[in-house]
């Protein structure tokens, strides 16, 4: 992912890195730190985006992310590329103006605002590249103008334009959402290559 001072994101390349289930965990990891780190030899991001992972019911999933996120995060340092957690919320935010916006809601803002033909597939695809996007426009190049987020107005999916306003001047719902997610991001941890998911897929 690619992005401009004027905000405007473009995609490199995306790809997914998967393993067999029958394989022994070690042996998955392998394959996976294996398929990164080729990744970032070959594009040369200049930052690694990757989710923060927070526990919940589901603690197989909490772990493979947790794994795969700690695989990329040293094949970032070993490289001397900086990296940046985003929880999920403040992707959702980033992307469609609200922190809990459903999965569908992200896909379709992440197809518009790259200008895509079809939504990213699988699913997860569109969520790395939510993931990106959101790290791309917190960087000093695209926050150059705090409030002028492209986001969804109200989380209606319309994209507001960049430089855009609410009715009274300000920020839009959607930019102040963002405003505020990123205020909370701050307060715990900035080409950009996302990295999400656990081992399982």
């Amino acid at each position: 992912m690619t992005a401009t001072a004027g905000r405007v994101v473009r995609i490199v390349d995306v790809g997914l890195a998967t393993t067999s289930p029958d394989q022994a965990l070690e042996q998955r990891l392998l394959e996976i730190a294996t398929r990164l780190e080729e990744w970032i030899d070959r594009l040369q991001p200049d930052a690694v985006a990757v989710e923060r992972v927070f526990a919940q019911s589901n603690v197989s999933t909490v772990t493979g992310t947790a794994q795969v996120a700690g695989l990329a995060m040293v094949a970032a340092a070993r490289r001397g590329i900086p990296v940046e957690l985003h929880t999920p919320s403040e992707v959702k935010a980033a992307i469609t103006g609200n922190g809990r916006a459903e999965k569908e809601q992200v896909t379709t803002m992440v197809t518009r605002i790259l200008g895509l033909a079809a939504p990213p597939r699988p699913a997860d695809a569109a969520d790395a590249l939510a993931l990106a996007i959101c790290h791309a426009w917190r960087t000093p190049a695209g926050a150059a103008q705090a409030t002028s987020v492209r986001a969804a107005r109200g989380g209606t999916g319309d994209a507001a334009p960049a430089g855009g306003t609410g009715a009274t001047g300000g920020p839009t719902a959607a930019q102040q959402l963002w405003l505020e997610a990123e205020r909370r991001s701050r307060r715990t941890a900035r080409r950009v290559a996302p990295v999400r998911g656990p081992v399982g897929r």
